[in-house]
């Protein structure tokens, strides 16, 4: 047992044998009984089935000590008594006409077979899912606005059975939208630290859907795949340095933390990852000066953004001289992933096996299977 399964069996046992603190500081606990789904890697869900229900647990990413949010999914053939269910927000299961903020969770949707439980969905403009956009088109999706600031008049006439969205750290709520009365479903996945751990949180979408074998399965696939490509790095001489992506305006670098999921990707994937010691799971704020002192020599630099057109050695050179100076330049060892070219936003999450290929085939070509990067691609002069 590893030491994820570990502390995932120990947290999902506490919660159901001690009282914990909702988002709304009541005191409320978990039934005894029931089977615990073991969840092997996610961190922040707890997921446990009773004959009638199942109850979802999601602690607080941001105070591990206090529940996020606690839902109770019923079936919506079943007439069980609201009192005889055990505290949390109720869910009539599967959903079948919800509001879905993300090109992320649309995209499970679509791998599930669900697309047609999506009643409205906002910021269109960043759904690269052909489906979707002519549904919308027909007026049998409907296009909300900005996730930022929906249009909640519209949102009330459709009148969904709920709303998935993702929290944020000190949000104050969500406005207008929390008075809606509808179930609304906190989609902290994001905030898992492990990328098997964002992964599994499929598992308890598809539940919502009623895709549960689905789900499970899709998991498993997943996770065996990813095992198989970090399998491969485990004897391998020499980890390559890397650092990634570029400063905003020339101005802030935003780096991934050592504990986000990219810098587990790169563990992974056998890089030696130059900001791996920084324990933060977001990202950090650096100057043009703090990446070059740390970087200067690094084998790899992989850049992800959004670009029109691609980059080129030449255009990363007119925007800015000084990148030439990086060895990783120097030496023509620059990749790019065009995230308005690839679907690496709503494909990475759920399916991480896939981006750990592309850095196993980056790091290490040596282990190349004979086919092509699936996000990124080799800087052209």
């Amino acid at each position: 047992m590893n030491k994820n399964t570990i502390c995932t069996f120990a947290f999902c046992t506490l919660l159901t044998l001690i009282t914990a603190c909702s988002s709304g500081g009541r005191e409320v606990s978990l039934l005894h009984g029931g089977d615990t789904l073991q969840l092997r890697y996610a961190d922040n869900l707890t997921m446990v089935e009773h004959e009638h229900f199942t109850q979802v647990s999601l602690r607080n990413p941001w105070d591990t000590t206090r529940v996020l949010h606690r839902y109770v999914l019923v079936s919506s053939d079943s007439d069980i008594p609201a009192e005889e269910l055990p505290e949390g927000t109720v869910v009539k299961v599967p959903l079948k006409h919800s509001v879905v903020y993300t090109a992320l969770h649309c995209s499970l949707m679509d791998e599930l077979g669900v697309l047609d439980a999506i009643a409205g969905v906002c910021d269109l403009k960043y759904i690269q899912i052909p489906e979707i956009a002519q549904a919308c088109k027909e007026g049998r999706i409907h296009d909300l606005g900005s996730g930022m600031g929906p249009d909640v008049e519209r949102m009330i006439e459709l009148d969904p059975d709920a709303i998935l969205l993702s929290p944020f750290e000190n949000s104050g709520g969500y406005g207008k939208v929390d008075q809606l009365g509808v179930a609304i479903i906190e989609c902290a996945d994001y905030m898992e630290t492990s990328p098997l751990g964002r992964a599994e949180w499929m598992r308890f979408y598809g539940r919502l859907f009623g895709r549960s074998e689905e789900a499970d399965s899709l998991f498993n696939r997943v996770e065996e795949s990813y095992l198989h490509w970090k399998s491969k790095t485990a004897t391998v001489t020499g980890k390559p340095s890397a650092f990634c992506d570029l400063p905003i305006g020339n101005a802030t670098w935003y780096m991934p933390g050592g504990r986000s999921t990219i810098g587990q990707l790169y563990a992974d994937a056998g890089a030696d990852y130059l900001f791996k010691h920084d324990d933060r799971t977001g990202s950090i704020p650096l100057s043009f000066e703090t990446v070059f002192d740390k970087a200067e020599n690094a084998d790899v630099w992989l850049i992800r953004d959004a670009s029109v057109p691609m980059h080129t050695y030449a255009s990363l050179k007119a925007d800015y001289a000084p990148y030439t100076r990086f060895k990783a330049f120097k030496e023509r060892n620059v990749y790019q992933c065009n995230t308005l070219e690839v679907p690496f936003f709503e494909e990475v999450p759920f399916h991480p096996d896939r981006l750990l290929r592309d850095f196993i085939l980056i790091f290490h070509p040596e282990l190349s299977d004979g086919k092509p990067l699936r996000y990124y691609r080799a800087l052209e002069e």
